[in-house]
């Protein structure tokens, strides 16, 4: 069991006929507790009846929720989302709320130095509060782990330079990784090589790259391991990347063979996308069902 950190934005996912409870660090924190470790999650809601639910739902969850803020003067975050005929979603997401003033408390760096493993995304520096906090933290994490969530017009690519740079860990799906290799003039000649070159000019040791439907690359330590991932019929994709990366990092940080740890990840990627939510609940049987 690791001791793993979560930071950035939670919020309601608003679909058109119902709600949900999401943001990727939450999604990534609840799948991470789902396999045992204890996971504590920074971030902030609004004083609201949202919020409150929120905190509710992480506490009976069983992540450490002490470090969620409460504003007063930022209500909880939500975004709408729809979803196209393949299940693919697209996100309009609120500014501002309360998870873009995140402040620095004595606490959170405590239980960062502390951490096995510090998960940030890229959404939560959309706001100069939250941005400079998750700067400060980053400076006490022993193993930091960037998942790139690239949402227009939430993003700029000098402050992905700057993310990517102190990162121990990157994941990109496959569109990311081709956008920020474009913004910075190389002409690539496969996703492997793309990889190779943020991998030298990041000098970034740990890279993953989601191909969607058909599986993911994982790079470490000099090697590239290859997963063609698992077939379903698709429901929605809320989610799904996050279920990836949580069972990811926790494979790699219990030692387990890269490989192995990549194609389990993507067996739990995929039967995200089978059903519906971010969160759904993932029975091992199913995973050794779907991995044959």
């Amino acid at each position: 069991m690791s001791n793993i950190v979560c930071f950035g934005e939670i919020l309601w996912d608003v679909f058109p006929t119902h709600k949900k409870i999401g943001g990727a660090p939450l999604n990534v924190a609840l799948r991470l507790r789902s396999f045992g470790n204890e996971v504590t999650i920074i971030s902030s809601v609004g004083n609201d009846k949202d919020g409150s639910e929120l905190i509710k739902f992480i506490k009976e969850k069983g992540i450490l929720y002490k470090e969620v803020q409460v504003s007063d003067t930022y209500k909880t975050g939500c975004v709408k989302v729809a979803l196209d005929n393949n299940g693919s979603a697209t996100y309009d997401i609120e500014f501002p709320c309360a998870w873009d003033y995140i402040e620095l408390h004595k606490s959170s760096v405590d239980i960062v130095k502390n951490s096995d493993a510090f998960i940030y995304g890229s959404l939560i520096c959309r706001n100069d509060m939250s941005k400079s906090t998750l700067q400060e933290l980053l400076k006490f994490a022993r193993f930091k782990v960037f998942d790139i969530n690239l949402r227009v017009p939430h993003y700029n690519m000098t402050q992905l330079e700057e993310l990517m740079n102190d990162a121990d860990f990157i994941k990109f799906n496959d569109e990311e990784l081709i956008e920020i290799c474009e913004h910075l003039n190389y002409k690539y000649e496969d996703i492997e090589d793309a990889i190779r070159f943020i991998a030298k000019t990041t000098r970034t040791n740990n890279i993953c790259v989601t191909l969607g439907g058909d599986g993911a690359l994982l790079f470490k330590d000099d090697n590239i391991f290859k997963s063609l991932g698992y077939k379903v019929t698709v429901k929605d994709t809320v989610g799904a990347g996050d279920s990836f990366l949580a069972t990811l990092i926790n494979k790699l940080l219990s030692n387990i063979h890269p490989q192995e740890s990549l194609e389990y990840a993507c067996a739990i990627g995929a039967l995200v996308a089978s059903k519906d939510g971010a969160n759904p609940n993932i029975k091992t049987v199913e995973v050794k069902s779907l991995m044959g």
